[in-house]
């Protein structure tokens, strides 16, 4: 049985795979830009889970607290996930790019119509 602390740790290995062979198995480049965005995404929750910190509160100042919890992890997470966007964004376009130009998004047609990719 797997403890109750640990499910998150679960659900980033479950995810992580789960990008990952959406990345190597499928040909299609739009579905591969989605399975780096679902490995990315258990990347986040990943960062996320270890910088918890139980009984913990946010760093502002009071008496009654004696931990808190680094903010600095979850700021950097909002960075990544900004970054993210960005990347998918501009992989996106790329693919609108790449159909025009070929006139499919697979990557096997890609590159059989072009030898020297």
């Amino acid at each position: 049985m797997i403890e109750p602390g640990l499910y998150n740790y679960w659900i980033v290995v479950i995810l992580m795979m789960a990008g990952f062979f959406i990345v190597m198995s499928h040909g299609n480049l739009v579905k591969k830009i989605v399975g780096l965005n679902i490995f990315q995404t258990s990347v986040f929750i990943l960062y996320i889970s270890l910088s918890k910190v139980s009984d913990a509160t946010a760093p502002i100042l009071d008496e009654a607290y004696s931990e808190y919890s680094n903010p600095l992890p979850h700021v950097l997470i909002l960075t990544a996930i900004v970054v993210g966007v960005a990347t998918s964004a501009l992989g996106l376009a790329l693919i609108v790019r790449i159909r025009e130009a070929y006139g499919t998004v697979e990557e096997d047609e890609v590159i059989a119509q072009d030898p020297d990719l």
